[in-house]
This record gives structure tokens, sequence and C-alpha cells, in this order.
């Protein structure tokens, strides 16, 4: 369990520190991208339920380390968003990569929506939030769905780099 856990952390910092730079130049137009989704959806449909877990929650922490968020806050919507893939898993066909991408798009709503709610500051006009919130879903959801084949690639290769086997893991939880 300890290997695909470092492995998958490093891939998701891998991430973390891609997203930062493109949302580096995203902000010349005051837009900001938030792929969660793509943090959660490999781990809860490939992994056990442990070490799914346990990636999930880690690379929430990693993105709290610079959110405007009490710190954990992400790190448990990511282990909440685990359970849910992880239950939802048995009835897809998990390898496929259209299925991760499918799921990754899904989460990434959720955890968007949920975030939305916690970050929301009653001085805001809710009007201008919201139109704000929409207009960062929409790029979320494209870049999102542009990088996850490319990022479930990138984490299929680094398991079978460090040693590890996807197909060991079952598809329910015993």
């Amino acid at each position: 369990m300890k290997r695909p856990v470092l492995v998958l952390t490093a891939a998701s910092l891998l991430l973390a520190l891609i997203l930062g730079q493109i949302n580096h130049h995203l902000g010349a137009w005051q837009l900001h991208a938030w792929c969660g989704g793509l943090f959660v959806a490999f781990a809860g449909l490939r992994l056990g339920y442990g070490a799914g877990a346990a990636v999930s929650f880690i690379a929430g922490l990693l993105l709290d380390a610079g959110a405007p968020v009490p710190f954990g806050t992400q790190g448990f919507l990511f282990l909440a968003a685990h359970a849910f893939v992880f239950t939802i898993r048995a009835r897809a066909p998990r390898e496929e990569t259209v299925v991760g991408v499918v799921v990754a798009l899904i989460t990434n709503l959720g955890l968007f929506l949920a975030m939305g709610f916690l970050r929301i500051d009653p001085a805001v006009a809710p009007a201008g939030f919201w139109t704000r919130g929409f207009a960062d879903l929409l790029v979320s959801q494209l870049l999102l769905a542009l990088l996850a084949p490319w990022f479930f690639a990138v984490q299929q290769r680094m398991l079978e780099l460090g040693g590890a086997n996807t197909r060991d893991f079952p598809r329910r939880l015993t």
C-alpha cells in the first residue's frame, strides 16, 4: 500500500505545479482553473480503498496549503469524493479512460460547488460571485477534460515504473 501512495502523491504534486503555472497565465484574464476532481478520480477508480483514500487526502492537504480555507477542508472534501467514486466504480468499466474523464468531470463539479459554498463571503454580492464562479467552472471543466487523459496515463506509467500493479486491487471493498 505504501508504494502506490507515494507514487501517486508525487503525481499529485506534479499536477499541482502544472495547475499553478496554468493559473498564473489565466490570471491575465482574471480566471482560475480548479481541477480537484482530477486528483481524486484515478485513485478512486483504480486503487484499493485505503491507498486511494490516503492519496486523495494528501492531495487535498497539498492544495489546502495555498488555499484561503481552513486547513484540512479540501482534504476532507477529497476524502468524501473518494468514497463516492469508490462506491460507484463497481458499476463502471474503471480501466477505460473515457469513464475516468467523466468521473473526474462529475467529481470536479461536485467539489467545485462544495468549495464555492464554503468560500462564499457574505459581503460579496451573490450574483457577481456566482457569475465569476460559473466562468471559473467552465474553464476548469474544459481544462480537466484536456488534462485528464494525459494525467491518467502519467499516473499509470508512474505506478508501473514504481513496481505497483493496479490490477491487484479489488473492485469492491470487502
